[in-house]
């Protein structure tokens, strides 16, 4: 997929996708002794230095640069890009994501592909759709599916995957089929299974099976709209609607599902996402959605407008899905969701050596609530990330007046959870995340302006970055009783901030040095009284590299 439009994007974006080799996301970490240390004092003297992490904290692996994150996928080496809806299959998660083997030099992306048994540890399985093969281009954006009912005659349980390919700036969507499961992929010798009908973005169709409808459906994105097609066999497609916007920019990733409002199976809606430009509204490029109505055709939205998945600058080209072992009801309760973590703004500009691109965000937790009346979706850690979770060490109390400032020691290898409430009634939290050598991010609650928010403009690669990264970005979430409750994830190169009990999302990357890492509480204005805090090491068992197929 090309970068959306953008006020600060870069020239080449919208002709170059990249993306990257190998996952290697890999550390073995944490089991931590972290304390809280109250303020004592005005003076800077009189505050007690941190406690430091404990001999058996974490050891990064010797050979990993200083922005290799230690719970999220990266690439081992080049460039990666957009997510892929993962399936399951016997067991198995089949998560794919574009890449280009060539970065910096040549362009195109294929399709990567990595397995998982709980979404949180990975197996790298090599290129599965490799990219220039059949005189289309290279392989954007799309979905696989498994054909369990044989709809395309390529046999029972067969994957097809749907994807855009490009060659000479025309878009057309091409058909690929795996019958190994997912692990390698040919041509159809059909290909291109829909032509360009003379529109210059047309791509990244969204499939799924319509049960109620009994026929398959995709979801394009056509510049400003987002177009509607049914079809019985995966090979023939019949326009049939489309789902117009403004103020937008290009839109890119659609996704179309239903949802259980509060869980309850008798208020069921249907959700519309789509990547999308908030230049209009002061927002990065991030995660739009739509809630409304599908009748097998055509989406119809409840006129409520539409909302952002996430608020932060670097959630983009989202996924979401379901597990299909669970029963219908728990199905349409909750959803995972997966996006890059990274904005075309400045895509190309991340400190990293051994790999470009960013990373991916944690896999989430997304359910749709009724907010005042309006159907809204909150997001959260997925409940796997327990697994590679230490023992949460309880922070005691505190009460930071202004300019007041708490510190907290944390793993060597900065990746851990921070949980907090915090009560005010017209002062700001605000919670420094230190990169080294004075340079840090902050993650903030205004309970003044109520909205929380996260900046970067003092981290260590902030002055050599487009204003787009320096901006300040906010999320509107009402205190409840004057209180905000904050689920802050932290790793090397990124925060992942989930406030008001998932009612707001935002996500940036965000770099440091090699110095010492650490954590600040601090506040500002009025008094602000930090409760029931906790912090949590987070680890992750070394991702499977042997011998990956293909």
């Amino acid at each position: 997929m090309p970068a959306p439009d953008a006020p600060t994007a870069f020239p080449w974006r919208r002709a170059l996708v990249w993306a990257a080799a190998a996952i290697a996301v890999v550390a073995l970490v944490l089991g931590t002794a972290i304390a809280l240390l109250r303020p004592s004092g005005d003076s800077p003297q009189a505050r007690p230095t941190p406690t430091a992490p404990s001999a058996d904290d974490s050891a990064r692996p010797a050979d990993w640069s200083p922005h290799r994150p230690g719970i999220h996928l990266t690439p081992g080496e080049n460039w990666m890009n957009d997510p892929q809806k993962p399936f399951l299959l016997e067991g198995v998660w089949h998560y794919y994501y574009l890449y280009n083997a060539d970065y910096p030099d040549g362009n195109g992306t294929a399709w990567y592909h990595a397995t998982s048994t709980d979404l949180v540890h990975w197996k790298d399985e090599g290129v599965a759709i490799d990219k220039y093969t059949n005189g289309l281009g290279d392989i954007w954006t799309g979905t696989a599916v498994v054909d369990e009912k044989n709809t395309a005659g390529f046999g029972e349980g067969a994957v097809i995957a749907l994807v855009t390919q490009q060659v000479d700036g025309v878009q057309r969507q091409s058909l690929f089929v795996s019958r190994d499961g997912g692990y390698r992929f040919e041509s159809f010798e059909g290909n291109p299974v829909m032509d360009n009908p003379g529109v210059a973005d047309w791509r990244d169709p969204r499939v799924f099976w319509d049960d109620a409808a009994g026929h398959w459906v995709m979801a394009l994105a056509e510049h400003d709209r987002i177009g509607f097609y049914t079809s019985p066999n995966l090979r023939d497609w019949t326009y049939t609607s489309d789902f117009v916007t403004t103020d937008l920019g290009v839109l890119e990733c659609p996704d179309l599902f239903p949802m259980a409002v509060d869980g309850d199976p008798d208020d069921v809606r249907w959700v519309l996402v789509a990547g999308a430009n908030g230049a209009a509204e002061g927002k990065a490029t991030g995660t739009a959605y739509w809630v409304g109505e599908w009748d097998g055709e055509r989406f119809t939205a409840d006129g409520t407008g539409h909302q952002w998945l996430d608020q932060g600058p670097d959630y983009y080209a989202a996924v979401t899905w379901d597990d299909p072992r669970l029963d219908e009801t728990d199905r349409l309760a909750s959803r995972y969701g997966i996006g890059w973590m990274n904005n075309w703004a400045y895509a190309g500009r991340f400190p990293t050596e051994d790999w470009h691109g960013g990373s991916d965000s944690l896999v989430r937790q997304i359910t749709l609530r009724d907010d005042d009346g309006r159907a809204t979706l909150h997001s959260t850690p997925a409940p796997a990330l327990d697994a590679v979770s230490g023992d949460p060490e309880r922070l005691d109390d505190a009460r930071l007046g202004d300019g007041e400032v708490v510190d907290v020691a944390v793993p060597r290898s900065g990746a851990y959870r921070l949980r907090l409430d915090a009560a005010s009634p017209a002062g700001e939290l605000r919670v420094k995340v230190l990169t080294g050598d004075g340079s840090f991010a902050t993650v903030g609650y205004d309970f003044e302006a109520q909205s929380v928010f996260v900046a970067r403009d003092a981290d260590a690669v902030a002055g050599t970055m487009p204003d787009a990264y320096r901006e300040v970005r906010t999320a509107a979430v009402e205190s409840t009783d004057g209180r905000i409750a904050l689920d802050i994830v932290v790793d090397a190169a990124s925060i992942e901030v989930f406030a008001g009990d998932g009612r707001a999302a935002l996500t940036m990357a965000t770099f440091g040095t090699t110095g010492a890492r650490g954590l600040q509480l601090e506040g500002a204005r009025e008094e602000v009284a930090v409760t029931g805090a906790s912090l949590t090491p987070l680890r992750v068992a070394p991702v499977e590299r042997e011998s990956p197929r293909g």
